[in-house]
């Protein structure tokens, strides 16, 4: 079966050469056009059968970020793939985060392009060679965004790091400068904030979420 593809773009002569290049391969389908986000969620509200949409950032009305997070709400079996001049880490970051599969910049090669509808189709992420090296430091990011909405000091966090590597309060202590009352008190907090109950689950989650 072809992969139906909508193209969601405000650019009229983007429009037509991806339209172009995505009739070259007789495995995709392209169901329909779209000037901006908020026409192509309609499309989807509607009902049309699309699995794959090539989706621009920037659009009036409604931008390709929200767009991807309302049409993804709306029905999670279909794919994104943003298509953009863009390679800005919030762009970034706000695609992947809002369930993009894939992230390509416009200067992409037909063949790249028309390859990662078919490698998002098959539930695999696909990122422009440039984007893929921002990765790493993305992630980083996404972890100090989720420790700040919770409330974690940098005594806390080193804490955490030291009972990781096995310290003893007593270590820590020394290692921080503090009285060991006051980190067996920052311990308390921590277990508190993250909804933990020992010293080992503290070690799991530090490794999890701010290690590396």
């Amino acid at each position: 079966m072809p992969i139906n593809i909508l193209i969601v773009d405000d650019d009229d002569i983007i429009l037509s050469s991806l339209k172009l290049i995505m009739d070259l391969d007789c495995d995709i389908n392209v169901k329909g056009l779209c000037k901006n986000g908020d026409v192509a969620y309609k499309a989807i509200l509607q009902g049309q059968d699309i699995d794959v949409i090539l989706m621009d950032i920037q659009m009036p009305v409604c931008n390709g970020i929200i767009a991807t997070k309302k049409i993804l709400e709306l029905r999670s079996s279909i794919k994104v793939i943003v298509l953009t001049t863009f390679d800005d880490d919030e762009y970034i970051y706000e695609a992947l985060k809002n369930g993009a599969m894939g992230y390509m910049l416009k200067n992409s090669s037909p063949d790249k392009i028309i390859e990662a509808v078919k490698v998002v189709q098959g539930g695999n992420l696909l990122m422009h060679s440039n984007i893929a090296l921002k990765i790493p430091g993305l992630l980083k990011k996404e972890k100090k965004i989720v420790l700040d909405s919770l409330g974690l000091s940098n005594i806390e966090l080193n804490i955490m790091k030291f009972i990781a590597k096995g310290h003893t309060n007593k270590e820590i202590s020394e290692e921080l400068y503090l009285a060991e009352g006051t980190v067996k008190n920052k311990i308390t907090e921590i277990f508190n904030k993250l909804g933990l109950r020992d010293r080992t689950q503290i070690a799991i989650y530090y490794l999890n979420n701010c290690g590396g």
